[in-house]
């Protein structure tokens, strides 16, 4: 459900930032690595059982929130970037770093800016972003 744009910012990106939240409700965001393979952003690193945000979304806070963004330029200021609301299951299988430990995560809601025409001009402060609902069946 991404544009041909936003699916091509993507590719050409790697870094995002993920939030989980833990069991106490403190919320928690980290750099971590990625690729989206057309339904589903796959997100791993080195050692990730190890790691917090594993570890919260093992411990049944699947909810996440995941951002990639990056400035297309500082003069005049443009900011772009993806936005996704989604759930996170840890899962063992074939992926960026190799054979191993990853979180999947599936998108409910997403928003873009300074991706795709029409969602282009930063105005007042901020953009008018690209929001799209993902069906229920994902």
């Amino acid at each position: 459900m991404f544009s041909n744009e936003e699916l091509a910012y993507l590719e050409g990106q790697r870094l995002a930032r993920i939030a989980t939240v833990d069991s106490s409700g403190q919320p928690s965001v980290d750099a971590v690595g990625f690729v989206f393979d057309g339904d589903r952003f796959l997100v791993g690193g080195r050692d990730l059982p190890a790691t917090r945000k594993h570890r919260n979304v093992v411990a049944g806070n699947t909810k996440v929130s995941l951002i990639v963004d990056d400035l297309r330029s500082v003069d005049p200021w443009r900011p772009r970037g993806i936005r996704v609301f989604g759930t996170a299951h840890a899962v063992t299988r074939d992926g960026m770093f190799g054979h191993g430990d990853y979180l999947e995560i599936v998108p409910a809601v997403t928003w873009s800016w300074g991706i795709v025409a029409n969602h282009d001009d930063f105005r007042g402060g901020g953009f008018t972003p690209r929001r799209t609902v993902w069906g229920a069946a994902r």
